[in-house]
C-alpha cells in the first residue's frame, strides 16, 4: 500500500490550522510528527492525516486523539 506523503501548505489546506498550530499540536501530542523527507524537508503521510481530521469531525477528545497518534506512530515503526 502506497501513502502519499503531504507536505506543509498541503496540511495547512485539509485542516484549515496555521504552521504554528499544527506544531504547537505535535508538541501536545495531538497530530501525529512529521516525518523527514531529507535535510531540511518533512511531511505527513496522507492517511494519518486523514485518520486525525475523521476523529475531530466526529467530535473525538483530545485524550481520544492522543491515543490515535500514539496508534499512528507505533504502525509507523512496524511497518518500517
Amino acid at each position: 500500500m502506497t501513502d502519499s506523503i503531504l507536505r506543509l501548505p498541503a496540511i495547512k489546506t485539509c485542516t484549515g490550522m496555521s504552521r504554528s498550530l499544527i506544531y504547537q499540536r505535535v508538541a501536545q501530542q495531538l497530530f501525529t510528527k512529521p516525518v523527514s523527507l531529507g535535510s531540511r524537508a518533512v511531511g505527513w503521510p496522507a492517511s494519518e492525516v486523514a485518520a486525525l481530521n475523521a476523529a475531530r469531525i466526529a467530535g473525538k477528545s483530545n485524550a481520544a486523539i492522543r491515543e490515535l497518534v500514539m496508534k499512528l506512530e507505533a504502525a509507523r515503526q512496524t511497518s518500517q
